[in-house]
């Protein structure tokens, strides 16, 4: 370009620029004066001795008034290699991006814009891997904001585009990344594309897990499994991936089992019934019932979880899909090491590891046995279970009462490390020797009662009391008192005593007898009635009886409980114990006494008046008839008195 061409231009552009204000276009004026001053006359005198350009052919000279000092064909040029510096970039649609510098808060984006854009870091972090030079997607929101930035969002971006992503990676079986965001009822939720999935709990891994929340924040590989159109939902899994692996070590492994194989696995999970043992692919089963050959409360006594250990394959189903495995098998039986100098009659030691009410099991041995029948527990005849006896846990000492080797079984007993108290029982227990003695259970006859451990007797009901009517013994005592007892009758073969306790006293009907003498009378309060009669409390703690015939008052009124009226003994016996009472007796009696008296003192003036009338016969005169007619009216007067 020549010096002319250079200088149109300059002009061209000065042009252009808009004009300044006043102040300003004084200020260039000066600046280009003293520029213009400053020129050396070397240089002026340069500037005129170089020849002048030829103008170009093609420069619109028309056109240069109006700012347009190059050829249309040269502007096209320019024009085209402008635009194709620039991508056509339009706001609200996606583009990928590249990744150009990236610090802890923003990743910088350049989409071929005149400015690059920022994305906030959070939006990647489902892809911690992110670095410089990455091509991602990104959102146009604005192409200048306020501040002139280009805005972008790369998850706006990925939520535009993530469902037909989610769909594309479900029809060809891909492999996505997802974050996983936390956890929910049940599982993960995952942010796959920028949308939320649902990841199973059972879909983590082959194996349980035990920690969720050790997943949270982590970025894995998903498949997706399940999507609901119609309420945009997504399940992924990722035990999907390894389970291709592990299905073709499973069917490896599962075509070289043979049963007696010992195989080194890992324990998966514990439960009530027993453990599972990951072989590599492969699950089996370890009951609690092969863990140890002694008693296992629960599987986790024995193993830990991830606790690598040695199995021995018992049996597997035909397809081999259930497998049982033993982990006692590898260690020899316990009976099989068991003393040879162990025989009936020594005394071992061991530990109550269960408990029946017909007895309990104890542990001499780990795997070793033995079991105490609750009737060895003891001495004592009583029924009773063996939890009053022993507790699970409890360290006893017993003696062995058989031993069987081949059947792996052994009986003991405790009661044999005492002596029976049965055997000296006439010296500790003497007819007519007091005791005190525990009431223990009751029947409509009497009372057992237990005066040591082993040594049971019964009162009978009769023998309870002298004086009191007992119906049943619980009138009298209660289960679990102490009572006083006197031993009646000893019966050794049988193992039994006959007790009392009345005879802890005198017999009072000795005394009764001469107090309560027929015919006597004494006060009695009436305790109970019946239709047969009355019970009636008598004084010394005695009680009578009177029928409803001996019970009627004086007036023709009946008695009432609680009564307190005369009562004449009409009947005694001792050794029956009976006293038989009657209140209508006295005043019967009474009345039968005045009538009685009424008729003798009748009978006694009639023989009176007879023997006058015969000593005075012969001397029988008129007068003497008219005294004996006097006489005989004064006598019906009299009786008229009387009654």
């Amino acid at each position: 370009m020549t010096e002319e061409q250079k200088e149109q231009v300059e002009q061209t552009e000065a042009v252009e620029q808009p004009q300044a204000q006043p102040e300003e276009v004084k200020a260039e004026e000066i600046k280009e004066e003293t520029k213009a001053e400053e020129n050396t006359p070397k240089e002026k005198e340069t500037a005129k001795a170089d020849p002048v350009a030829e103008p170009d052919e093609d420069f619109d000279w028309d056109n240069l008034s109006n700012n347009a000092g190059i050829s249309k064909t040269h502007e096209k040029d320019l024009e085209e290699m402008y635009n194709n510096t620039l991508s056509t970039i339009q706001e609200k649609e996606v583009v990928d991006g590249s990744v150009i510098s990236m610090n802890k808060r923003e990743v910088v984006v350049n989409i071929g814009y005149k400015s690059d854009g920022v994305v906030s870091l959070n939006e990647f972090r489902y892809n911690p891997d992110l670095k410089v030079g990455d091509t991602v997607e990104v959102y146009v929101e604005s192409l200048e904001d306020k501040k002139g930035q280009l805005t972008l969002s790369h998850k706006k971006a990925r939520a535009l585009r993530s469902w037909d992503r989610v769909n594309e990676a479900l029809e060809k079986d891909e492999i996505i990344k997802g974050y996983i965001k936390c956890r929910t009822k049940g599982g993960m939720i995952v942010d796959v594309f920028g949308i939320e999935a649902f990841l199973p709990g059972s879909q983590i891994d082959v194996k349980p897990i035990r920690d969720y929340d050790m997943y949270v924040g982590k970025s894995m590989e998903f498949k997706v499994v399940k999507i609901n159109q119609e309420f945009r939902n997504v399940v992924v899994s990722h035990k999907a991936l390894i389970e291709a692996e592990l299905e073709q070590q499973k069917k490896e492994i599962i075509s070289k089992l043979e049963k007696g194989q010992i195989l080194e696995g890992t324990v998966k999970n514990i439960t009530s019934y027993g453990v599972f043992i990951d072989l590599g692919g492969v699950d089996g089963l370890i009951h609690i019932t092969d863990l140890s050959w002694g008693r296992v409360s629960h599987p986790n006594e024995i193993v830990d979880l991830d606790q690598k250990i040695n199995v021995v394959i018992l049996d597997f189903d035909d397809d081999k899909k259930r497998i049982a495995l033993g982990l006692k098998q590898l260690t020899p039986h316990p009976w099989d090491s068991l003393s040879e100098e162990l025989k009936v009659g020594d005394r071992v030691k061991g530990k109550v590891v269960v408990l029946a009410d017909y007895g309990a099991f104890v542990e001499i041995a780990p795997g070793v046995e033995g079991l105490i029948h609750v009737s060895e527990m003891s001495w004592s005849q009583h029924l009773r279970s063996a939890q009053d006896f022993l507790a699970v846990g409890d360290e006893v000492e017993a003696q062995i009462l058989t031993l069987d080797r081949e059947e792996r079984k052994m009986s003991l007993g405790i009661k044999q490390l005492h002596p029976d108290p049965w055997e000296k029982i006439e010296e500790a227990y003497t007819v007519g020797s007091n005791h005190k003695a525990k009431v223990r259970n009751f029947t409509n006859f009497g009372v057992f009662v237990e005066i040591i451990e082993g040594v049971d007797g019964l009162i009978h009901i009769s023998d309870l009391s002298w004086t009191k009517k007992i119906k049943h013994p619980s009138e009298f005592t209660s289960i679990g008192e102490e009572i006083e007892v006197v031993v009646l009758d000893i019966d050794k073969e049988n193992r039994r005593l006959s007790l009392g306790h009345k005879q802890l006293e005198e017999n009072p009907w000795d005394v009764f007898e001469t107090i309560f003498t027929v015919d006597s009378i004494h006060e009695g309060t009436i305790v109970e009635l019946f239709d047969k009669g009355a019970v009636i409390a008598l004084p010394y703690g005695v009680e009578g009886f009177a029928t409803p015939r001996h019970l009627t008052k004086e007036d023709g009124s009946s008695v009432k409980v609680d009564d307190k009226l005369p009562f004449k003994v009409i009947e005694f016996s001792k050794s029956s114990k009976r006293i038989i009472l009657s209140h209508s007796r006295i005043w019967e009696d009474v009345k039968r006494a005045d009538e009685k008296e009424t008729k003798k003192s009748k009978a006694q003036n009639t023989a009176k008046a007879v023997k006058n009338m015969n000593d005075s016969a012969e001397k029988t005169t008129l007068g003497d008839i008219s005294d004996l007619a006097a006489l005989k009216s004064q006598m019906e007067e009299s009786e008229k008195d009387k009654k």
